[in-house]
């Protein structure tokens, strides 16, 4: 698979499929990779809709198991994320496209939107991170104890503060929500999105449901749908025919 490099960033990415683009964005936390999609990802679009969009994919920055590095970004880690991810589109020559993002993908297709609302025709939210009232301190504390120590081995170059400033940027700076945007922004997002609700401490359904009730264009799948597993196909079909009906040319 190909890389994407820019500056001190490099990217590990997938280009499979053809048709419209869509952007995939894997699930894992700040270990996401590609591998994610064949393993914990309740469905893959890798390969699932390659028949209809050029799918493209790429391990997270500085993942644990993944190829892509770059600097710690310590002031502005969730924009730090994002322009890998439209410089990688930007690199492919990607205008508009649609973006489908599992887990902490959630956060992030919110700062997509954020950062360019003209470039995201529709976006799916399956399963996303939110922040839960009753402990606003969860991303923080397992980073802290997981992918701290485990950056901290890998990169001599990065200090235990940096670690610690870069998760307190990420979680205890705007520690409601989703992370990333208002529920003003939310309710003020005229971009469709389809969100696919999950229930477990990482992904609230309670905050995925009322990023649902705020969008002014949103929309739901039923709930659950991961189990029994014969629901998945049935939430494919959702997925496909809402990105179908929203995407343009």
């Amino acid at each position: 698979m190909p890389f994407y490099e820019k500056g001190s960033v490099r990217i590990h990415y997938q280009d499979v499929g053809s048709g419209y683009p869509l952007l995939v964005i894997p699930g894992g936390g700040l270990n996401a990779t590609m591998s994610f999609l064949t393993g914990a990802a309740p469905f893959n679009p890798m390969t699932g809709f390659t028949d209809e969009y050029r799918c493209i994919a790429a391990d997270l920055r500085n993942a644990k198991d993944g190829q892509s590095s770059g600097p710690l970004e310590t002031e502005r880690p969730w924009d730090a994320f994002t322009d890998d991810q439209l410089g990688l589109m930007d690199h492919l020559g990607i205008d508009k496209f649609v973006v489908i993002g599992f887990c902490i993908g959630g956060p992030m297709i919110w700062n997509l939107i954020r950062r360019a609302p003209e470039r995201i025709v529709a976006a799916v939210l399956a399963q996303p991170s939110g922040s839960r009232p009753d402990n606003r301190d969860f991303f923080f504390e397992n980073n802290m104890k997981g992918w701290g120590p485990e950056m901290l081995a890998r990169r001599p170059d990065v200090t235990p503060a940096m670690v610690e400033r870069f998760l307190t940027r990420m979680y205890r700076t705007d520690p409601d929500f989703v992370f990333t945007v208002s529920r003003d922004f939310v309710r003020a997002c005229q971009t469709p999105v389809l969100v696919l609700p999950d229930d477990i401490p990482a992904h609230p359904y309670a905050v995925a449901m009322e990023t649902a009730m705020l969008a002014p264009r949103a929309e739901v799948s039923l709930f659950p749908w991961k189990e029994p597993a014969e629901r998945i196909p049935l939430v494919e079909r959702q997925v496909r025919s809402f990105l179908r009906a929203h995407r343009a040319g």
